[in-house]
């Protein structure tokens, strides 16, 4: 069956009002930009013409770490998420990574293990949230 949502390539640019809303409401826009944006494949959702879920993805040689994912408060719980994490993790897998990567809110790590991951080492604290990190080995 053909999934509703369709996954886009973005511009670091775009993912930045959805990481904020999400992710960093309490802090300042410019929060949630990383130095390194411009290295990384971003990749978006829209419904009715609102970019509604992103990720960033980051690749070095073997590795690749998702950062910045983020589906909008109205939009969680409707496979979004899901959607846009199948598709990153096919993306990864046809360009030959050996290891799949993400430091995950305690939260979410329910949903990570859905698609494989499993924490690796202990959890530790970020701005004051607790953290995980989570791995997929692809070989």
């Amino acid at each position: 069956m053909r999934s509703p949502f369709q996954v886009q390539q973005i511009t670091a640019s775009e993912t930045i009002s959805v990481r904020h809303q999400v992710l960093w409401p309490e802090k300042p826009m410019d929060f949630c930009q990383l130095p390194e944006d411009q290295n990384a494949i971003h990749f978006g959702i829209e419904t009715s013409r609102e970019l509604v879920c992103v990720a960033s993805l980051f690749i070095n040689k073997s590795e690749a770490r998702l950062r910045k994912f983020a589906t909008l408060p109205s939009y969680q719980n409707q496979g979004l998420g899901s959607e846009l994490l199948q598709h990153i993790l096919s993306d990864v897998k046809k360009r030959n990574i050996e290891k799949f990567w993400l430091d995950a809110r305690e939260t979410a790590v329910p949903f990570y293990r859905r698609f494989g991951l499993n924490v690796e080492g202990e959890p530790f604290l970020k701005h004051h949230l607790t953290y995980v990190k989570m791995v997929l080995s692809l070989r």
